[in-house]
């Protein structure tokens, strides 16, 4: 059953079992984000038991995604109980600025990687998702993209091959 506290922002939701004991969620931050968690967990485990496991020797296609799901799923589990004990925050609001510029950001970075290039489509995307954050400081964005560009050539490209276009094709 869910009812509201007395204090905003704060939801009560109780648990009956035998003796009529109740549970008072004292965070209501980590008990969503442990439940965020364990069901994410969950999801990768279950989506990954029609492919084969392997040992830790030969890892089989479901072994990582197997791995990792239930050590998400253990911690989330962690985080929700701890909800139950410790004292936390309220959940803030959504910051629906951040989403959109994020996201944008993303879409036009994997449209754009091909026709024009690594090295311009991360300077897009770093300049339009600098635009997500409270302060845009041109000469600091454009100092990191800088950064980021020459160590992502250096680790995607040169380090690990990856055939990404440098550049746009009409510049060779």
């Amino acid at each position: 059953m869910l009812s509201k506290s007395r204090e905003p922002g704060t939801p009560r939701i109780r648990f009956f079992r035998e003796a009529g004991a109740m549970i008072k969620i004292k965070s209501p931050k980590d008990f969503w984000a442990g439940l965020m968690f364990v069901a994410f967990g969950l999801f990768f485990m279950i989506g990954a038991r029609n492919y084969r496991m392997g040992s830790a020797a030969r890892m089989g296609p479901a072994y990582f995604p197997t791995m990792l799901g239930g050590l998400l799923a253990v911690i989330g589990g962690i985080v929700f109980f701890r909800a139950l004990v410790a004292k936390g925050g309220k959940v803030s609001r959504v910051p629906l600025r951040l989403l959109f510029f994020i996201t944008l950001s993303l879409l036009v970075f994997g449209y754009l990687l091909k026709p024009i290039g690594l090295v311009l489509a991360l300077a897009i995307l770093i300049v339009v998702s600098a635009f997500a954050g409270h302060e845009f400081r041109l000469r600091e964005v454009l100092l990191l993209s800088v950064v980021l560009i020459i160590l992502s050539v250096l680790v995607f490209a040169k380090g690990l091959g990856l055939p990404f276009p440098l550049w746009p094709e009409f510049l060779g």
